[in-house]
Formats: C-alpha cells, structure tokens, sequence
C-alpha cells in the first residue's frame, strides 16, 4: 500500500486561466473527464480551484434569460474557491486523508517546494482501497465484479472499491434482493477505511449513506437546485408513480457540466 501522496497522486494536472468562461470550464472538464480545475494567474501559479459542483451553481441561478446573460458573463475566477487547498508530495497518506475529512473536501493540490506537480483526489483513495485485498485468480469468481455501479448490502468494501475504480465510478448503488434502494457509497465514505488500512470483514452496508432520489421528469435545475441544498453530486433517478421499482438511473454533476459543454449549448453561444 502506498505510504506517500507522491505514490497515490496523479500527475495531469488540468488548469484554466482566471478569465475562462463557464462555458469553457465545461468543455475543459467533460473533454477530460475531470471533475475540477486548477484555476491560473498570468504567472501560472495556482489561484484557486474550480469543480463540476460549482458550475451547478450556474445552471440553478439561470432561471430566466436576464438571469441566464449574468451567469454566463461568469468566470472561473467568479466561482473558484479559494485559498487552494495543497499537500507536499512527501506527506504521509495517512495526514492528507486526515486533512480531507477535517475540511470536508474532495482533493487537494500537489506541490514540491511550493510548486504544483499534481493532484490527489477521492478518486485515488478509492483506487488505493481497491489495492488493499489482494485479488485471487483461481475461479471465475474470484475475479468477476460483486459491484459495478450496483451492489447488495453485503458486498465487502474493498470489492465495492475495486468495482468503482474499475468502472471510473465515485459511488455505488446499494439495493436489495428486490432491487430496492438502500444507500449509496461514496468515495467519501470510504475515505476513513483508508486512513485506518482495514478493510477486513466490512462490508458496504457499514458505511453507505441514505439516496437522493428525483424524478425521472424532472428539470435539470431542479436536479442542481437539489444537489445544492444537500450537497450531493449525484441523485438516483426514480419514477415517482412507482418510487419503490428498481431505480432507472443516475444523474450526477458531471452530467449536467457534459451537457453545459455541449456545441449547442446556451453556455457555449
């Protein structure tokens, strides 16, 4: 298992200057398939970040085309959060996990000597995680999947962590043997398993966190507005006439951010 920051980061570091529009933050984030920015000066130097959770901030103020002409005269430097949250690419693991459940935040900034070399996110814990069992190749299922974006209650984490990087996913479905919604796992949830390296015997219903669901009819405001006011990056898509059927799908922030990068897009014009 990785010690270091430096042996569990990765090193595209993606970034936009301080004056790139909403719209261009979105391409920039669908086309590599990033769910934040580092944010730019003229000298290069890191002045904040931006994530696919603040571009919904976009889309739910941009009710009305007057509303709609402010948000899109936006820009990165606008909704960046700031002071850049950064870590030395020689801390302990152990410490950087510490710091993203003390403040609450989904990555930090990779530096050696004060200069950014990376990034290290939930994404790389899941995918350290997912490393602590070692994976047996005797039989067919020893190596198959127990969770791709949906699991059963009893599924071991570490089989969940494997799933989700695996799949690129930062969260798993969990439902029951009728295919009912229990919970979700998140990154997030994970993210203490990985400061204590002890996966042995837990198992996802020990760490997941209640779903939000929204109608399959719904707008896509509504979906931010929703994802706002419960800080969630993603919502289970149900059909209201029928909530307890198997859910039909997922919408994330990433989603909507995919479809603000669209040609055709209202952000794009």
């Amino acid at each position: 298992m990785a010690k270091f920051v430096k042996d569990l980061m990765h090193t595209n570091l993606i970034t936009c200057r301080r004056d790139a529009t909403l719209g261009q933050v979105a391409v920039l984030l669908h086309n590599n398939h990033v769910h934040a920015l580092v944010v730019t000066d003229r000298d290069g130097r890191a002045a904040g970040v931006i994530s696919d959770f603040d571009l919904l901030a976009g889309e739910w103020l941009s009710s009305d085309p007057e509303s709609l002409n402010v948000m899109r005269k936006l820009t990165a430097a606008d909704l960046m959060s700031q002071p850049v949250d950064s870590v030395e690419a020689n801390t302990l693991l152990s410490e950087a996990v510490q710091r993203l459940i003390e403040k609450e935040i989904s990555r930090l900034l990779v530096t050696e000597n004060g200069k950014p070399v990376g990034i290290i996110s939930l994404s790389d814990f899941i995918a350290g995680i997912a490393e602590m069992e070692q994976i047996k190749r005797d039989t067919v299922g020893d190596v198959m999947s127990d969770a791709i974006l949906v699991c059963r209650g009893k599924t071991p984490v570490a089989s969940a962590a494997r799933a989700m990087t695996s799949a690129g996913w930062r969260s798993v479905l969990v439902v029951d043997a009728k295919g009912k919604v229990l919970g979700v796992v998140s990154g997030r949830d994970l993210l203490p398993y990985m400061q204590s390296g002890d996966v042995h015997g837990k198992i996802v219903r020990d760490v997941m966190h209640p779903a939000l669901t929204i109608d399959i009819h719904a707008s896509l405001r509504d979906a931010a507005d929703k994802m706002i006011q419960h800080h969630y990056h993603r919502l289970v898509v149900v059909d209201n006439e029928d909530p307890d059927a198997f859910p039909l799908g997922v919408i994330s922030s990433f989603d909507i951010v995919a479809q603000m990068a669209r040609p055709d897009s209202v952000w794009q014009k």
